[in-house]
């Protein structure tokens, strides 16, 4: 961790699952800008915990994209795939708290109740359990409050709306809600700028950070990029890859959706003049205050 305990840490981290769109190029240049107008730093960390999802090189594509375009990222990239040892050390701390439970319900068991809330069912069980199971944390009545600087006040009861949740699972996985949790302190982020369809999850891990005594870093949720029909850009069936062969127009059209109001040449300009446009210009209150925007697919 730094000596500074009061530099900003801003961090961008997307999942090696495919091709990179133009949903995860609106989440780089929100942190990145972010971490620039902040005269911080900006960690680059490869979402690799769920190994089964993981594609082979989309990683180096990623990073490939991200050097043609320009981005410039502090220290050396950290894969979550290689940091399961600091997940397990949180995971003793919760169990020693007697937060953590075995979970056996099957996915067909859980699919069948008529609730998205987890109902308990497991939570009598006790360590060491025998059979095939999950870990589930304890949903405690606990209300978390957290002011998101793009859409404003939220509040979730972790109990009520969110039940006791996996984090770790039947195939021995960690799950994200703990691996990004554990990740933001180890490198001691200080915000998070990230989609908004993560904004749901953000109370579970505030509340992970309470159980484990971890610092909260503020949080900042850009409106997520879905096509007319509210799809999500990377899921849309025309959606292609973002081309850095063209990452000038790319570039502009995200400063574009996140309501930074480029003027209607600078496309042309080079890309270099375009950050050091963006990044005097960047103004986090002019981001729409809305969890999905649309953008229209060329």
């Amino acid at each position: 961790m730094p000596d500074k305990e009061n530099i900003y840490r801003g961090r961008f981290a997307p999942s090696p699952t495919g091709q990179v769109h133009f949903g995860t190029l609106v989440a780089a240049v929100g942190s990145y800008l972010q971490a620039k107008k902040n005269n911080g730093e900006w960690l680059l960390r490869i979402d690799d915990v769920d190994t089964t999802r993981s594609i082979t090189g989309a990683d180096k594509d990623l990073l490939n994209t991200l050097e043609a375009f320009s981005f410039e990222w502090d220290g050396e990239v950290i894969y979550q795939s290689q940091q399961t040892a600091h997940y397990q050390e949180a995971l003793e701390k919760l169990t020693s708290l007697g937060l953590t439970f075995p979970c056996i319900c099957s996915r067909k068991e859980l699919a069948a109740i008529d609730s998205k809330i987890y109902p308990g069912t497991c939570r009598q069980r006790c360590f060491p359990e025998d059979k095939e199971h999950a870990i589930r944390l304890l949903a405690k009545e606990t209300k978390v409050l957290f002011n998101d600087l793009v859409m404003g006040e939220q509040s979730q009861n972790i109990q009520q709306q969110c039940g006791d949740f996996v984090i770790k699972r039947r195939d021995h996985l960690f799950a994200y809600q703990l691996a990004v949790v554990v990740d933001d302190f180890m490198q001691n982020i200080s915000e998070v700028v990230r989609g908004a369809d993560l904004l749901d999850s953000t109370p579970r891990q505030i509340y992970l950070q309470q159980l484990l005594n971890y610092k909260t870093p503020r949080y900042c949720h850009l409106p997520l990029a879905v096509d007319a029909d509210g799809n999500k850009i990377s899921k849309s069936a025309g959606a292609t890859a973002i081309k850095s062969n063209n990452k000038e127009k790319h570039l502009v059209d995200a400063l574009e959706f996140l309501g930074q109001n480029p003027s209607d040449d600078l496309h042309l300009s080079n890309i270099t003049e375009i950050w050091r446009w963006a990044i005097n210009h960047w103004q986090i209150d002019q981001v729409p205050n809305q969890e999905k925007q649309s953008f229209k697919l060329d």
